[in-house]
């Protein structure tokens, strides 16, 4: 329980001013305004469909292409990067604040059972993915016809 003058918190005299108010709600959602609500752990995509082609452009600002992985699997496009900190790199001096990120992040996109993925096309530059992925005709599936059995003579 805080202290209380009159109704109101000891601390309000310091913190209740609208201009702290307004710097606070800024720092907090300065992220969001920025990158979103969960920045850390999007990867910022866009798809643009052509007559034959569709293409993605993903930022990945901060990975090396041995950090990105794509892989196929049941007509799914995973991208996956995987970034750790250089802990084997000597450091001069005391570290005071680090704020390098290390972890992992994935994606995944539905692009067909039919392309493989020697079609897909792949280029990583200034911290953007690029892949050209073909589209295919879908086929119509043939109405399968049912048999009702008839039982008796």
């Amino acid at each position: 329980m805080l202290p209380s003058i009159i109704g109101e918190t000891l601390f309000d005299d310091w913190f209740g001013f609208p201009e702290f108010r307004e710097f606070e709600r800024d720092m907090r959602n300065m992220d969001r305004k920025l990158y979103g609500r969960h920045a850390a752990r999007e990867m910022k995509t866009d798809i643009h469909e052509h007559e034959d082609r569709y293409e993605m452009h993903i930022d990945l600002p901060g990975f090396k292409k041995e950090e990105i992985t794509l892989t196929l699997e049941n007509g799914y496009l995973t991208v996956a990067a995987t970034k750790g900190l250089d802990l084997d790199k000597e450091q001069n001096g005391k570290v005071i604040r680090k704020e390098r990120y290390a972890g992992a992040m994935q994606r995944s996109f539905y692009i067909g059972e039919g392309i493989t993925e020697e079609e897909i096309k792949a280029k990583y530059e200034h911290g953007v993915l690029s892949l050209t992925i073909p589209k295919k005709e879908i086929k119509p599936a043939l109405p399968e016809k049912k048999v009702i059995m008839i039982e008796g003579e």
